[in-house]
């Protein structure tokens, strides 16, 4: 949304004109960067405006820069029409009125008479609209002002009172639109009575997307980023080294998730999956391009690997113990521990005596170590990285070989390795160290 001048070129305009730029949703995410601002930020963890609610700490300061940094914004899209004194008293006026809301609940937060967790979840949901809300009105307002009949669609519902749950607000809304002579610019925030990020935090305006895909129905749902989804990253193999992915399917999307390249939010995309709703992953930099399509069914009709990738950001734990062996349970013991903690795990290998689970690193606590050494003899964590060679198929003969030698070849070692029934993802955990060397010479070799 940053680059919005490109956004209304490349993705609003392109090779359209008249009717042809209607019958289109837009659903829009907040301005880089605040999102940030307003919770935390999703990198560093650096506090922002809930952060102080948290603390119980005083936050109306916070809340007026919070004004001048979005109306800074707003001066950046002046000279593409935007009506800069509306949008100032759009924000002004939203931020006010979210600052009522919040010192609401800062008083009862504070009274002790009532759960902390809802309270603060409801600031936090509150807080997240502001985003969206701000940049669906510059770029409605923006369009409007070049003489495109444009309809905002605030899902926040923040004058609205009533009991929706994120799919009746979405039905409720839409039920009166005609789309054939508008365009929709809609928030990526939805509020509804179940709170669209007590699941999916962050990840929110993707659930928006999909929701509104399946309640409309469309031709075709379009995600727009700022880069190709690529067959590896092409700042570490190299532009002329990697190629967009023309299609592939649900599955291989999920697979990519798990490892941090998100095509799209794998909880996110169920629904569409579900409904046999095609998804397409679009470069907003080169509108001609086709991008990826992904669809339930595809399977690539040569064995190939399609992706590969992985991710630094992991640690192995290790638990061992002698009566591990011919015991029933011992998983189980296990992964109760991870479920109590709510806890995922992306890899998982076992032997007589132990077993090996991988986690994010921003998951690790000394609480799951000290509950697991409770229950095993020894627990030993080391931070590692994952490579993987994901594809819709790639079952084919002396692939595991092939891989497992060209990482042999340059000096890297293989701390575990493994692949499900469905072959649709081979994992390598090795080295921090290793991980870009790793990836490059598989791009290599799987080229060849």
């Amino acid at each position: 949304m940053s680059a919005l001048g490109d956004v209304i070129n490349n993705i609003i305009l392109f090779e359209r004109k008249g009717d042809e730029l209607y019958n289109r949703i837009f659903v829009v995410s907040a301005f880089s960067g605040v999102t940030n601002l307003l919770l935390e930020n999703k990198k560093t963890g650096e506090p922002g405006v809930y952060h102080r609610i948290v603390n119980y700490q005083e936050f109306h300061h916070a809340l007026n820069e919070l004004i001048e940094s979005l109306q800074a914004i707003n001066k950046k899209y002046e000279g593409l029409g935007l009506d800069l004194a509306l949008a100032d008293k759009f924000i002004a006026q939203r931020i006010n009125d979210a600052q009522h809301y919040l010192d609401n609940l800062a008083n009862i937060l504070a009274s002790g008479y009532v759960s902390k967790e809802g309270i603060l979840q409801a600031a936090r949901e509150i807080l997240a609209s502001i985003g969206e809300s701000h940049s669906a009105f510059v770029l409605t307002n923006i369009l409007q002002n070049m003489g495109i009949h444009s309809t905002l669609i605030d899902l926040s519902g923040f004058h609205d009172h009533k009991s929706y749950t994120i799919d009746e607000r979405i039905k409720h809304t839409f039920s009166n639109i005609d789309f054939s002579k508008t365009i929709c610019i809609v928030t990526g925030y939805a509020k509804g009575t179940e709170g669209i990020m007590r699941e999916f935090d962050r990840g929110y305006s993707e659930v928006t997307f999909c929701k509104i895909a399946v309640a409309v129905k469309p031709k075709e749902a379009i995600i727009h980023k700022e880069y190709h989804l690529c067959s590896a990253d092409p700042v570490l193999v190299g532009i002329d080294n990697c190629v967009p992915i023309g299609f592939t399917n649900y599955d291989v999307a999920d697979q990519l998730a798990d490892v941090g390249m998100e095509a799209i939010h794998p909880k996110a995309s169920k629904p569409l999956e579900i409904n046999n709703i095609n998804l397409r992953i679009k470069n907003t930099f080169e509108p001609e391009h086709p991008g990826t399509l992904i669809t339930k069914d595809y399977v690539s009709p040569d064995k190939r690997v399609e992706v590969i990738t992985g991710t630094t950001k992991l640690v192995m734990i290790d638990i061992y113990d002698p009566l591990m062996v011919g015991n029933v349970g011992s998983d189980f013991q296990i992964m109760q521990v991870f479920f109590d903690l709510g806890i995922s795990y992306n890899f998982k290998a076992t032997s007589a005596n132990s077993i090996s689970i991988v986690i994010w690193e921003k998951d690790f606590t000394e609480t799951l170590i000290r509950d697991l050494e409770d229950k095993f003899e020894k627990v030993t964590v080391e931070k590692m990285a994952m490579v993987c060679l994901i594809g819709s198929n790639i079952d084919q003969p002396g692939l595991l070989a092939k891989s497992a030698g060209a990482l042999a070849g340059v000096g890297i070692n293989i701390k575990s390795a493994g692949f499900a029934l469905r072959q649709v993802n081979i994992q390598f955990l090795v080295d921090r160290a290793d991980f870009d060397d790793a990836i490059i010479v598989l791009n290599k070799v799987m080229a060849s």
